[in-house]
């Protein structure tokens, strides 16, 4: 018998995916970032093996929060010296580095161990829908979980992409009937 049987490397491979963060709800979006980067969505998860895959996140400057958030939200760090801690109010922080909010989302559902700043390393973000040359390791999308029928993985996809393409097969769809 020479079929492998287990864990094979195929299932350790690392998948690409893309996550349009335009209206979504911080939360529920990070906890969802967070299951991939640990890589709970495969049959092969284990809490002690690093097995997740790549996330990329765009337009993270559209990225909601719910209730009344915006206003009351605080982003703390400290220097570790006497009188060192800096608050940093939410709308503030969204104009300056809006990729750090779903950093600092994300990481706070990553379980707290020596895998952490691994799996964060895997998460990239961009406050735009341009992701340059990243956007040609794009495997899946987020968007509505499908590919289209001509997709390329040499070209970088985004949502606008996409958009634009599924737009074009309709168009050709409505001119042939």
């Amino acid at each position: 018998m020479s079929q492998a049987v287990g864990n094979t490397a195929l299932a350790y491979a690392r998948v690409w995916h893309h996550v349009d963060a335009s209206d979504r709800i911080l939360g529920k979006l990070a906890e969802r970032i967070a299951l991939v980067l640990m890589g709970k969505h495969k049959p092969i998860y284990d809490p002690s093996v690093d097995c997740g895959d790549y996330v990329v996140v765009t337009n993270s400057k559209k990225v909601k929060v719910t209730g009344r958030k915006a206003e009351q939200l605080l982003f703390r760090k400290h220097s570790m010296y006497p009188g060192g801690l800096k608050e940093t109010p939410y709308k503030d922080m969204m104009g300056k580095n809006p990729d750090e909010i779903i950093r600092h989302a994300v990481s706070g559902m990553l379980p707290k161990n020596k895998l952490r700043e691994r799996r964060l390393e895997r998460l990239k973000i961009f406050p735009a829908h341009r992701m340059g040359i990243v956007g040609g390791n794009i495997m899946r999308s987020w968007d509505d979980g499908t590919l289209p029928p001509d997709f390329n993985p040499s070209t970088p996809t985004t949502s606008e992409t996409l958009k634009m393409l599924g737009k074009q097969q309709s168009d050709k769809f409505t001119s042939a009937s």
